[in-house]
């Protein structure tokens, strides 16, 4: 994220608001479950697994929705080249949009399916040489090198190193907040801003060179 141009981070914040935004949404929605935080959802799986429970079949089938997507994302990237990011945000839409219509037609399975494949597909935008630079959707590593990047700054390090990790973990609770206020106020329904976001920042990127 450091090493990252200023379009970049502007983009990585925007769209881990975005995932902030859909995981509150599914966490409400589905009573506990996680539409990005696959970690989250592999404890819950455990858990279930070890007390027999229906949940580790919720739990299990976002973990696969969520590898799906990083599969799909992964291979819209490779098939674009030089529009890579473009094609990857694309998809990301197109699921939010299938997920959006699951919700209005009720099909909940549908819906958290595709909206949790958006999830791994947004994580392949930055991907470089088959490794994602900038993860988007999970904070565990923002928030180690947060610290990192804090401590070096007192011991004499970059005074502000760490204010982009700092800016990447806000964004994604900031995103939160507002999904968990648009999930209480509409329900599912809450996953139409999320898709038109998510296209509207697909065609600014596409419309760019080299995106």
């Amino acid at each position: 994220m450091i090493r990252a141009d200023a379009r970049t981070r502007r983009l990585a914040v925007a769209l881990a608001a975005l995932g902030g935004y859909v995981d509150a949404v599914g966490f409400l929605q589905l009573g506990g479950f996680f539409l990005s935080f696959m970690s989250g959802n592999t404890t819950r799986l455990g858990v279930a697994l070890a007390g027999g429970s229906e949940d580790a079949r919720i739990a299990g089938g976002l973990i696969l929705a969520f590898v799906g997507g990083v599969v799909l994302g992964t291979l819209a990237g490779q098939r674009a080249g030089a529009r890579r990011l473009g094609a990857v945000l694309g998809t990301v839409a197109g699921l939010l949009i299938l997920g959006a219509l699951g919700g209005e037609l009720g099909r909940l399975t549908v819906a958290m399916a595709a909206t949790a494949a958006a999830m791994g597909c947004v994580n392949t935008a930055f991907a470089e040489d088959g490794e994602v630079r900038i993860g988007l959707t999970y904070m565990t590593g923002t928030l180690v090198k947060l610290g990192q990047h804090l401590a070096a700054a007192l011991s004499g390090g970059a005074r502000f190193g760490w204010t982009p990790h700092l800016l990447l973990w806000a964004a994604l609770l900031a995103g939160a907040v507002a999904g968990a206020v648009a999930q209480g106020r509409f329900g599912l329904a809450a996953l139409w801003p999320a898709a038109a976001v998510a296209a509207v920042i697909a065609i600014g990127v596409a419309r760019r060179p080299n995106s």
